[in-house]
């Protein structure tokens, strides 16, 4: 337990790490944005399909798994309707509306699913699975921390309030984390289940938010080369946490 809550504060920390170079800046390059977008799917990308479900698989079957993965990718789809996505770019104002409430709503919404994922690989209790998961989710949030404080910034907040919220969007995850966790204590036969979820949620968000925004300026080779490296990152990793 007490690696668990570790785990998934550092995790959601990360955050609010990723926003700090707000401090200094109020602008990146599109170049910059879509590189960081890239290896972020790259690393997601690696992370489900060579270790979440690998590890789904030797605890039950392709039936267990393939539910799992649609479970996950369903969950995300009616987020995404209920709360669609927003390009923070295009967003830019002069103050906070109702819009603008709307959109750190609708990440902050997203950033659920991601902590039942370190949840769930944490209640497994195979040696580096969760720490393994939990390093993923915070790279991925790091890059998503330093938009969403860029964004606000823009919006003339000011910078320590922009951290401070682009952390609290963050912070949500260690509640589903601790969800995630409890629940595959209780309900026998869940972890595979929790596992193929977070897969399925992680390859949604790769494949239908940061790829597509990591190719949208004209900057495709640069992002696919991003891509493959956070993908062999993500390998290294895993097969050192393996062993």
């Amino acid at each position: 337990m007490e690696s668990m809550w570790l785990g998934s504060i550092l995790s959601a920390l990360a955050t609010g790490a990723g926003a700090l170079p707000v401090l200094f800046m109020r602008s990146a390059t599109h170049r910059f944005r879509d590189i960081l977008l890239a290896l972020t799917a790259g690393i997601m990308m690696a992370a489900s399909t060579f270790s979440l479900i690998p590890q789904a698989l030797s605890e039950s079957n392709l039936r267990i798994v393939t539910l799992g993965i649609f479970m996950g990718v369903i969950l995300l789809t009616l987020i995404g309707r209920v709360i669609p996505h927003f390009d923070l770019e295009s967003k830019m104002g002069n103050k906070i509306d109702k819009k603008t409430l709307l959109i750190i709503t609708a990440i902050t919404m997203h950033n659920l699913p991601e902590g039942l994922s370190v949840g769930v690989s944490y209640a497994d209790n195979t040696d580096g699975l969760g720490a393994l998961i939990a390093f993923a989710i915070g790279l991925q949030n790091a890059p998503e921390g330093f938009l969403v404080g860029l964004f606000l910034v823009n919006q003339n907040i000011s910078r320590f309030a922009a951290i401070a919220i682009a952390t609290l969007t963050g912070a949500v995850e260690i509640v589903t984390a601790f969800i995630g966790f409890q629940l595959t204590q209780y309900v026998e036969g869940l972890v595979p289940y929790g596992l193929s979820f977070a897969a399925g949620a992680m390859l949604y968000i790769v494949y239908k938010e940061l790829i597509p925004e990591s190719h949208g300026d004209g900057h495709e080779t640069a992002a696919t080369y991003a891509f493959i490296s956070g993908l062999l990152v993500m390998i290294y990793l895993i097969h050192w946490f393996g062993g």
